[in-house]
């Protein structure tokens, strides 16, 4: 078989997935394949992966999606990753550490203790990163108090795409994107804050140089043969998964928020220059110099209803592991209707990175009667995960107008998961089940960093030149007006239900975790 035209291959790198896709530059995808990567719990809080069991995953995925491309002409790989991890190097470039994952909690202190001495505030003006135990200040702080003799072997410490750009090209940098998210850098003055590294224990020769997102590297000839690539093949640094996201979803104007919903829920827009609330609620990373993201996560997305699957429905099960939106679970909420007759749940209602295993926010149903059924337990579910987002949304249009929406993520293959969105959201919506929106940023970034696309938004469009993905959904009018009507009541009922936990909080034996106990983990905080 002949090879086909030109491809650029994409890698996201995720927590506990590695994700190769290559798109072919007339706007169809070539292949993609996914590699597992094992996450590791040596301690309770503790989220780790080895680094060199990362690295082999990302090869592996590399490999087979080079060799599916059938010797079409791989013009770039373009990166994508997770961001808050951190590594520990030594003079050697020799993991000391494991790669801490975004997900480990073990500095849950060092959070609470910058947000009590009123510390986070200055640490998030300069960064744009709230303080919580995903950022790599709050781990630096942990290993400072901790671990000062791995402190002192330790020469460099990087993210995870700083790693495996090592790897791949023989050469230790980050880029703009990751270093924005790391609670290290100063967003406004484009460097490592040496304020906030004083607080982290660490100097700026122990960081890596900070390049463009759109910088190129080149694939060392090892590496090359290994994957089945020539050596030289542009490596372009790329960006964090989040920015990339708002991306791969075409919400790259300042007006277009982009929901994204898996596991968790996340809602970002971009903005043209750094912008930090008073409430340190939102994180701004960089896409590009002149190209900011500005969002904020929430712990609890669509694994919320996972859960109320497993535990009231478990003979509708998830098809697979990425499966957000079973059909038979979802149809028993869809014969329920709209505001499941009362029942109203909250999720946990913050990002659950701030706190560790047990603790936190209490997720609650209320209202609950007879006469529910565990179809309304399933819908109020989706119904709470919405409206959660649907605050996000109002907090970030104080920030910079919001105008239109659009949705993806697996959960999005659900016409409810939708149908809901859109009418919490109450303005024009375009909706995508595509889950590969970060590879597909990826490679956009990719094209543009390369040369082949003028701009960021051509790229998009010329990688997927049909928006085929993507699709207008219609907000119903009277829904839209029954959500209104449930938001004004949320932060009351928030405020019972966190006096409610503190009450519980008090009246728990030693030897009980009352949270765990009384809800699983998934609705506590996912």
């Amino acid at each position: 078989m002949s090879p086909g035209g030109p491809v650029i291959l994409a890698v996201d790198l995720g927590t506990t997935t590695v994700r190769a896709a290559s798109f072919a530059l007339d706007g169809t995808v070539r292949h993609v394949e996914t590699q597992p990567c094992p996450l590791l719990q040596p301690a309770p809080g503790w989220l780790v992966v080895e680094p060199d069991v990362l690295v082999a995953a990302t090869l592996a995925a590399m490999s087979a999606c080079a060799a599916a491309t059938e010797g079409a002409e791989v013009v770039a790989v373009a990166l994508s990753t997770a961001r808050g991890a951190l590594i520990g190097l030594d003079a050697t470039l020799t993991p000391v550490t494991p790669l801490l994952t975004r997900h480990d909690s073990r500095s849950a202190e060092a959070a609470r203790d910058l947000r009590s001495s009123g510390q986070s505030r200055e640490v998030h003006r300069l960064s744009g990163t709230p303080a919580h135990p995903g950022s790599p200040l709050c781990k630096l702080m942990w290993f400072a108090r901790h671990e000062p003799y791995l402190c002192v072997a330790t020469r460099w410490w990087v993210g995870l795409k700083d790693y495996l750009l090592h790897r791949l090209t023989g050469t230790l940098v980050t880029e703009l994107s990751s270093a924005s998210g790391t609670g290290l850098f100063d967003v406004h003055r484009r460097m490592w804050s040496p304020a906030v590294l004083d607080l982290a224990g660490v100097s700026e020769s122990q960081l890596p140089p900070v390049l463009p997102t759109t910088a190129v590297l080149r694939l060392s000839a090892t590496v090359g043969r290994s994957v089945g690539l020539p050596s030289g093949t542009p490596v372009v640094v790329g960006a964090g998964d989040g920015p990339l996201r708002a991306l791969g979803t075409a919400a790259i104007d300042s007006t277009v928020a982009g929901v994204t919903l898996g596991a968790t829920g996340s809602l970002r827009t971009v903005v043209a220059a750094p912008v930090v609330d008073a409430t340190e609620t939102f994180t701004c990373g960089a896409l590009t110099e002149d190209a900011w993201v500005l969002g904020a996560t929430v712990g609890n997305g669509a694994n919320v209803v996972r859960w109320a699957g497993h535990t009231l429905a478990p003979d509708h099960p998830s098809e697979s592991a990425d499966d957000w939106a079973p059909p038979a679970l979802l149809r028993l909420a869809e014969r329920t209707a709209p505001g499941s007759d009362g029942l109203v749940m909250l999720p946990h209602p913050r990002d659950d990175r701030a706190y560790p295993e047990g603790s936190g926010p209490l997720g609650a149903y209320l209202g609950l009667r007879g006469h529910h059924s565990r179809g309304h337990l399933v819908r109020a579910a989706v119904e709470g995960v919405c409206l959660q987002l649907g605050g996000v949304r109002d907090r970030l249009a104080e920030l910079t107008p919001v105008s239109s929406v659009h949705l993806a993520g697996g959960a999005f293959r659900s016409p409810l998961w939708r149908q809901v969105m859109a009418a919490v959201l109450d303005c024009p919506v375009q909706a995508s089940d595509a889950a590969d929106d970060a590879a597909l940023g990826a490679a956009a970034l990719g094209l543009f960093a390369i040369g082949l696309s003028p701009d960021l938004r051509g790229a998009v469009t010329q990688l997927d030149p049909e928006g085929t993905r993507s699709e207008p959904v219609t907000v119903d009018p009277a829904l839209a007006a029954a959500y209104r009507g449930l938001r004004t009541k949320l932060p009351v009922l928030r405020t019972v239900v966190g006096r409610v936990g503190d009450i519980l909080d008090e009246a728990a034996a030693p030897h009980v975790d009352w949270r765990t106990d009384a809800l699983p983990r998934d609705v506590v905080g996912g």
